[in-house]
């Protein structure tokens, strides 16, 4: 399978994914770090790639979207932003609603 067809199903697969640095457990990068824990706090499930486990998609990952670094946060197959952009909506309350409403579909 082409690295941006694996991409795609995994976006589409995945209602909140988010491709960083590391895993939220053992992140790799400060970026990377403070958008999965914004994530984490909001109390749902979500699905990760650890892009510097795979240099296919380290590679193509900016291409997907057109979105030059990491991390990149997906829900519901759109494209949310990378770091600042999550920050910010967590800050104002709104990731936590998009994360709890993509979970409940």
């Amino acid at each position: 399978m082409d690295v941006l067809d694996r991409i795609k199903q995994q976006v589409e697969e995945n209602s909140v994914i988010l491709y960083m640095k590391g895993t939220p457990q053992f992140p790799s990068c400060g970026f990377s770090s403070r958008t999965a824990e914004a994530l984490k706090a909001c109390g749902e499930e979500f699905a990760y790639v650890n892009v510097l486990a795979d240099p296919e998609i380290f590679e193509n990952l900016p291409r997907f979207a057109d979105w030059p670094t990491f991390p990149q946060l997906y829900i519901n197959g759109e494209l949310v932003g990378g770091c600042d952009i999550t920050l910010e909506l967590y800050d104002q309350g709104d990731l936590q609603k998009m994360v709890k409403e993509a979970a409940s579909k």
